[in-house]
Formats: structure tokens, C-alpha cells, sequence
């Protein structure tokens, strides 16, 4: 007999008394078929010689554990009063085959730059073995979709799960996000498919991939925003900064050339006059400083009476091209003695090198330029420079700054100014 998983299918057992008493019997189905399976009754009594039909259902489930093919089906008829007179008749069922694939793409819908993978879930829930065939569509040539592996064979019940990649032909630099819709298709193949196609079963899954832009639209809002702020920056207020430190630097300067000028000027002798030089004259005038080497030097002081000293102050302005060193001088006049008790020097157009001052033969400092834009020194007991002697400033320029204006200076330049009491060298 043939009977169909989830269908239902009967049929008929004559079971005969041929003893000399009554008997009652005990009926139940044994075998691969007994769980879904009954007979009814389930017992009958019989007078001797007599005998009587039973039924018996077949209502095999539709699950893969019902499996597809033939099984033998038995019937145990045990009389109550003779239990050693059991005998169990027996036949064929042939269980008829079905096929259902239940499928699962996962997720459903990804996003990414320029691809993705999925999950394609495959379980065979009929009661045959199948081979399942994984493929992959969308309209136009957009994408590429890959299975692997690209088939499987399914027992029974089995479940596979197959990765699928879903990767694009080009990237999307700028704009919105673009959605692409795709299908993947599992279709039974193999030995265990039916011949005819359209018996076949096939399952479409339907998924999305959304591309995002490379550049998203609030980066490129941040890249003007930041070209509008640098370009601000560089037009209105780098050029603002650079003149006020220039500003604040010269005024430093004249502050403290004039500091000085006020604690030497209560040393003059009473009666000094004002004067150009650095070396008093009985009528109150001074000889002008000098200065020597690629630098200028301008002076200025306050002469005393005969023999005296006054306050001088010198300055040395020293330009260097880039690349190169050049130095600035200012020499002490004979039978003078210069008392240097204060320099300042500027870097007001925020040059890199390195300037060095000495007085003398001896090295006062070493700076890097890039490090300051005016410095000043202070010494409470002077240091003597002898007649004849050098206040020299070295400079190596490596790289012009940009002075206020705005436009990088074609060469370096610094500015010392030195101060102190110019007086006349002692006979011995």
C-alpha cells in the first residue's frame, strides 16, 4: 500500500478464532510504522470458529523524519488466554517523497563602501535527499554576487549555510547613498530533482546593499569651513598678530633704552650737558658713535665734564641674505671705555638662524631667532669693553620671516641696541 506524508491511508486485517474457546486479542502495530500509525479496534473476542475485520490507519506526518521509500508494517495479535499463540502478519508501506526547502537571507539589507556579505540559510525539509543550486540576480551589471560554494547536496532535515558577496563595480565618491536591489535564487538540481522544470522548487530572496559615499556630505562642509577660517587667518588676522608683537617689540625697547638712560643719568657730573658722541667735552657736546662690518650702527649719550663719563646707548642693525652670515659692529673710540650695562635685540620679523652677540673677544649669548622676537639682557655691574674693542652681532639666516605685511622678507634682519656709560680710559 502507498500512503502520502501529511495524507492518511487505511486498511483491513481479518483476524480469525480458530481455537475451542472464546479468546480475546489484543491488537498493535510494531515497526518503523507504529508512531503514526492505529488499529481499530484495538481489541477484539471471538467465539470459536468465528472471526472479524480491523482497521488499520496510516497517517504518516509531513516531517524529514518520515522517510521517503518503502518500510514494513506489522500487526501483533496476542490472544489473552493462549499468549504463547502470538503472531504478528506483516506487509509494505511505501512512503511517497516530498520536497520543501525553507531559505533565509541574512540580513536583509547591509551597507558599505563597496560591498558586503550575506548569510543564505538552506535546510531540506522533505523526506528525500536534494541538491540545492545558489545563484544570484539583479537588473543591470551593477553588482557582483558570489556564493560560496555555489551548490550543496542536502540530506534529510540537514541545513547548510552558504556566504554569499555582494561587492560593486565602482565606488560613489559624493552625493546620497545608493541603493541596490538583488535576488538570490536557491533552486533544487541534481540527481534528486525532478526532471520536468517546473516541478523544481525554487525560492527567491530579495535583499538591498546600500553604498555610501566615500566623502560623506559634512566632511566637505568642514573642509570649506576650515579653507574659510585658514584663508581669514592668513588675510586678516596673522597680518594684525605680526604688527602688534612688531609694535609691542619697539616699544619694549625704547622703554628700556630709556630705563637705563635714567639710572646712569643721576651718575653725570653736575652741569653735564646734552651732546651726540659718546665722549663728554667741556661744552657738554659728544663725539658721535661708530659702527663697523655689514651692519649700520647709530649712537647717542649724555656727555659729563672733563674726564667724565656719560650715558651712550648704540645700535647695530645687520641684514643677512638667506643661506648666509654676516655680522655688525660697533667699535669702541680710542681712549674710551664703554660700560655696557643693557642690550635688547629684535627679531621683529620672526626670521630662523641663529644670532650670537660678543663683546670683544668674549661670546655674551647664542639664540636661535625662531625662538624669540625681542630679548633683552641686564647686567648690574657693567661689563667694560676696552678701547678699541667690538660689540659684534653674527647672524646665520636659514630662513626669511614675513614682517607684518604680509609678504615673506627676502632676507634677514636684526636690530641690538646696546647701552651703558661711555667714559674716558683712566691714565695709568
Amino acid at each position: 500500500m502507498t500512503v502520502s506524508p501529511g495524507g492518511e491511508a487505511t486498511t483491513t486485517l481479518t483476524v480469525r478464532n480458530d481455537s475451542d474457546i472464546v479468546e480475546a486479542y489484543t491488537l498493535e502495530v510494531v515497526g518503523d510504522c507504529a508512531a503514526w500509525s492505529t488499529v481499530e479496534p484495538a481489541r477484539v473476542s471471538l467465539y470459536p470458529g468465528t472471526s472479524e475485520q480491523v482497521t488499520i490507519r496510516l497517517a504518516p506526518p509531513r516531517s524529514h523524519e518520515v522517510r521517503a521509500g518503502d518500510m514494513p508494517l506489522g500487526v501483533r495479535v496476542l490472544p489473552a488466554e493462549h499468549p504463547d499463540r502470538v503472531v504478528v502478519p506483516e506487509t509494505t508501506v511505501h512512503v511517497e517523497a516530498f520536497r520543501e526547502l525553507r531559505t533565509e537571507l541574512s540580513p536583509r539589507r547591509r551597507r558599505g563602501w563597496l560591498g558586503a556579505r550575506y548569510r543564505t540559510a538552506v535546510q531540506n525539509r522533505g523526506n528525500t535527499p536534494v541538491g540545492v543550486a545558489l545563484a544570484g540576480r539583479q537588473a543591470g551589471e551593477d553588482l557582483k554576487l558570489a556564493f560560496t560554494p555555489d551548490t550543496r547536496s542536502l540530506e534529510p532535515g540537514e541545513s547548510a549555510d552558504v556566504r554569499l558577496r555582494v561587492r560593486t563595480r565602482k565606488p560613489v565618491w559624493f552625493g546620497a547613498p545608493v541603493t541596490w536591489p538583488f535576488e538570490a535564487e536557491v533552486a533544487e538540481s541534481g540527481d534528486g530533482a525532478p526532471e520536468e522544470e517546473s516541478e523544481r522548487q525554487k525560492e527567491s530572496l530579495a535583499g538591498e546593499f546600500l553604498q555610501l559615499p566615500v566623502f560623506p556630505k559634512w566632511l566637505l562642509i568642514v573642509l570649506a569651513a576650515l579653507v574659510a577660517l585658514l584663508v581669514a587667518w592668513f588675510a586678516l588676522v596673522r597680518p594684525a598678530v605680526r604688527s602688534a608683537a612688531e609694535e609691542a617689540g619697539t616699544e619694549a625697547a625704547e622703554k628700556q633704552v630709556a630705563r637705563g638712560a635714567q639710572q646712569q643719568g643721576g651718575q653725570a657730573a653736575p652741569g653735564a650737558g646734552e651732546g651726540t658722541g659718546g665722549q663728554g667735552t667741556d661744552d657738554g657736546s659728544g663725539a658721535p658713535g661708530t659702527g663697523t662690518g655689514t651692519g649700520s650702527g647709530t649712537g647717542t649719550g649724555s656727555g659729563g665734564g672733563p674726564g667724565g663719563g656719560g650715558q651712550h646707548s648704540e645700535t647695530i642693525d645687520v641684514e643677512t641674505a638667506s643661506g648666509s652670515e654676516e655680522s655688525g659692529t660697533y667699535k669702541v673710540e680710542p681712549g674710551k671705555v664703554f660700560a655696557v650695562t643693557d642690550i635688547v635685540v629684535a627679531n621683529f620679523q620672526g626670521d630662523e638662524g641663529v644670532v650670537t652677540i660678543s663683546f670683544g673677544e668674549r661670546k655674551i649669548t647664542t639664540i636661535a631667532l625662531e625662538t624669540f622676537r625681542n630679548q633683552d639682557y641686564h647686567w648690574v655691574t657693567p661689563i667694560q669693553i676696552q678701547q678699541n674693542a667690538t660689540v659684534t652681532v653674527s647672524v646665520t639666516c636659514e630662513k626669511p620671516g614675513t614682517p607684518a605685511t604680509g609678504k615673506q622678507a627676502s632676507a634677514c634682519r636684526q636690530v641690538l641696541n646696546v647701552s651703558g656709560v661711555l667714559r674716558d680710559l683712566e691714565p695709568r
